[in-house]
């Protein structure tokens, strides 16, 4: 690892909530000493061509991102860790916590071991694999969180399969908090939630699709949330995604419960009127919500009341999407979009880049234990060096990943990623 001078740059701080204009020095891997005066006289006393100007963009933490679906083992042929790497890599994406949903699904501490091992051979950035809750994820049997959890499984959770036994779910809650592993969950009343494929209310009815009430969402909060409170152990909602669930996680909250919640990039930025003529690419799970839900959920991740957000980045082949509505498959890619899909609510004034940075980078890493997540000596330097204003067309023909399905094909959009760092080593230059 050599050594490196950043400067000329916007310093975007989540831990101080601060953009100052300043310089990085990185030794190491880590983050050897930050600058904000005499960096001229610095800059003299170092290699020159170790030195590189930033150009006065913005730079911050790479962005940690949980829930990211991997094809591999089982499904290569919708994404791979190499391609997946390299999309990460362009959408400033240091680390990927990736999901268990695979085929078959990651449960047990030899297939852990598989995904650690590929991953470390084929991506450019840090990849962080959770384990299944349940063993084939089936909601039956609790899988072996010890030694999983030994293995390097970093949270266990199910996705958008509800353990539907109350009991099941306690017992793995109980087990998993007396190793102080984390739970996460997808937070939805299965009985409601089977088979729809949009939020019901009027615009469902003209379309004729079936639907789900957002209370499904609600329901299956308060059990998990109460299932919680009597295990004592720590929970994450991986999407919320309407008004009705935020009370409940306020009141968690204001109970010291060890609850966090996270929300999805597209729940953010589009509503349920995106489906427009059936468009199956806005087809994601939890499905698109009202305009109030997502003005809500906006305003829960400014307040902090909603802790992260994700990509879920959920690649489809175009076989799987090409379907009636009703019938293609749910998920988006978004690994290289979820920048500057955010920065659309820094543009609408909705929140500044500090705390935007929160939700993608602090909060996450925080809440699985990372190192990471911060501007601050001694943190690793997995950085993104970012002009939150380049406006273009997105063409999702050009993403690196190998599924194409995104919402946001042929939508200006702003922001670009220039460069990103992991460990001090450039893995992305645009």
């Amino acid at each position: 690892m050599s050594d490196l001078f950043l400067t000329n740059a916007r310093l975007i701080d989540p831990e101080a909530g601060t953009e100052t204009f300043g310089a990085i020095k990185i030794s190491e891997g880590k983050i050897a000493e930050i600058l904000t005066q005499d960096i001229e006289k610095a800059i003299k006393n170092f290699p020159a061509g170790k030195v590189a100007d930033c150009g006065g963009q913005y730079l911050a933490p790479g962005i940690v991102d949980i829930g990211v679906k991997i094809g591999e083992p089982g499904e290569r042929h919708k994404e791979s860790f190499r391609t997946a790497g390299a999309a990460a890599a362009a959408g400033g994406i240091t680390t990927m916590i990736t999901r268990p949903d695979t085929t078959p699904a990651l449960d047990t501490p030899e297939a852990l071991e598989f995904v650690a091992r590929r991953a470390n051979e084929a991506a450019p950035v840090h990849i962080l694999p959770m384990a299944a809750l349940t063993k084939g994820r089936e909601g039956r049997e609790m899988v072996e969180i010890g030694f999983l959890h030994d293995a390097g499984a970093v949270a266990f959770t199910d996705c958008d399969r509800v353990v539907e036994s109350p009991k099941v779910f306690s017992r793995c809650l109980t087990y998993a908090r007396s190793l102080g592993a984390l739970v996460m969950a997808h937070p939805q009343d299965p009985g409601l939630s089977k088979g729809a494929a949009v939020t019901s209310g009027k615009f469902a009815s003209l379309k004729g699709l079936p639907a789900v009430s957002p209370m499904a969402e609600r329901m299956g909060l308060e059990r998990d949330l109460a299932l919680v409170e009597m295990t004592g152990a720590r929970y994450h909602a991986d999407c919320i995604s309407t008004a009705g669930a935020l009370p409940a996680l306020q009141r968690a909250k204001d109970a010291g419960l060890d609850v966090t919640a996270g929300v999805s990039i597209h729940h953010l930025t589009l509503n349920e009127f995106d489906v427009g003529d059936y468009r199956s690419f806005f087809k994601v799970k939890p499905p698109l919500r009202s305009e109030d839900d997502r003005f809500a959920t906006v305003a829960a991740v400014a307040s902090g009341l909603i802790d992260v957000i994700s990509s879920f980045h959920t690649p489809q082949d175009e076989e799987s999407k090409r379907l009636p509505y009703e019938e293609a498959a749910s998920g988006a890619v978004a690994l290289e979009t979820l920048l500057p899909a955010a920065l659309r609510l820094v543009h609408a004034g909705a929140i500044d880049l500090p705390t935007l940075w929160r939700a993608l980078s602090l909060n996450p890493a925080r809440r699985l234990g990372l190192d990471a997540g911060r501007l601050a000596v001694g943190a690793p330097a997995d950085l993104v060096l970012f002009d939150p204003n380049t406006p273009f067309v997105l063409d999702r023909f050009k993403l690196r990943s190998k599924s194409k399905n995104t919402p946001f094909d042929e939508q200006r959009m702003q922001g670009k990623v220039l460069k990103t760092f992991v460990g001090g080593i450039e893995v992305f230059g645009a």
